[in-house]
């Protein structure tokens, strides 16, 4: 698959992106708003992990935000299952050397309609950590509505975070 954006070309991940992959997700400040599967520091055996999930079989959608003919970020869609099988997540991250140049909204706003067009869900959702006010406006400026504040429901680095949840109904 493969998305132009304004910013960034939305791509599937290939095994040369190893060392992009490290170079860019190996921050304290990306993992400590992500879940603990994103790890920190994140290693050469964390890149290659992820890289075979991403180019692996199964129903994720797992893309890399490329700029410039390099992997700097990444963004996935994430169906549910069971009673939930009408939903997704989305997810995504960025190098810190290229945040607030309007990359992530792109991103979001250019994979939006390809999450409803993909999956037969009927809502998209995000739950983003209280400390990421950055992420929440992105989420905005894409159509998202904050739905619901789940208190005290992230433990991350040894203190607890609000969830605050953003859904967009396509």
């Amino acid at each position: 698959m493969r998305i132009l954006t304004p910013t960034s070309t939305l791509r599937d991940w290939t095994p040369d992106d190893a060392g992009p992959l490290l170079k860019h997700a190996d921050n304290p400040r990306i993992a400590g708003s992500m879940r603990d599967a994103f790890p920190s520091p994140y290693t050469p055996d964390d890149a290659k992990r992820f890289i075979a999930k991403a180019t692996g079989p199964g129903p994720d959608l797992f893309l890399a935000i490329d700029v410039h003919g390099e992997a700097v970020g990444g963004i996935g869609i994430h169906p549910k299952s069971d009673v939930r099988c009408r939903s997704a997540e989305i997810g995504y991250w960025l190098s810190e050397s290229y945040w607030g140049q309007g990359i992530v909204t792109d991103a979001v706003s250019a994979l939006v309609p390809v999450a409803f067009g993909r999956y037969n869900i009927v809502r998209l959702q995000a739950g983003i950590f209280s400390n990421n006010p950055a992420s929440m406006r992105v989420l905005e400026k894409c159509g998202f509505t904050r739905e619901a504040v789940h208190k005290n429901a992230i433990w991350k680095n040894g203190r607890s975070l609000d969830e605050v949840v953003y859904v967009h109904f396509g």
